[in-house]
């Protein structure tokens, strides 16, 4: 799973930033490793839009092989709170997402007998 990481020019990205978001997203998404090829966080500060959640947004998308993306996002007071917050959420996303393709695929389909009227 390849993680990219993106700022705006409001936060300052360095080695130490790019660890802490590979290690977060690769501790919620580890399970859901085959399935996902990419995964894209960005993180941006909102100054001009006053947020009651907070200034520092996160969001992180999935590229989940075969299907549509699954994308999420968290506002928060700090970087690794809002960092935590969206890997949090994209986790249940993809847990909700790849379970009901799951259970599609294994769902044993009802076998049709015609009945003697």
């Amino acid at each position: 799973m390849q993680i990219n990481v993106n700022t705006d020019k409001t936060i300052e990205r360095h080695a130490g930033l790019d660890d802490h978001v590979h290690k977060v997203v690769q501790a919620a998404l580890q399970r859901f490793g085959e399935h996902i090829s990419r995964v894209e966080v960005h993180l941006s500060e909102n100054n001009a839009q006053k947020s009651s959640d907070g200034d520092i947004r996160c969001l992180m998308e999935a590229r989940v092989n075969g299907y549509q993306p699954v994308a999420v996002s968290d506002h928060n007071a700090t970087l690794h709170q809002s960092i935590n917050g969206a890997a949090d959420k994209l986790q249940r996303a993809l847990e909700s997402t790849l379970g009901r393709l799951y259970d599609k695929r294994h769902t044993p389909q009802p076998e049709y007998t015609e009945t003697e009227e």
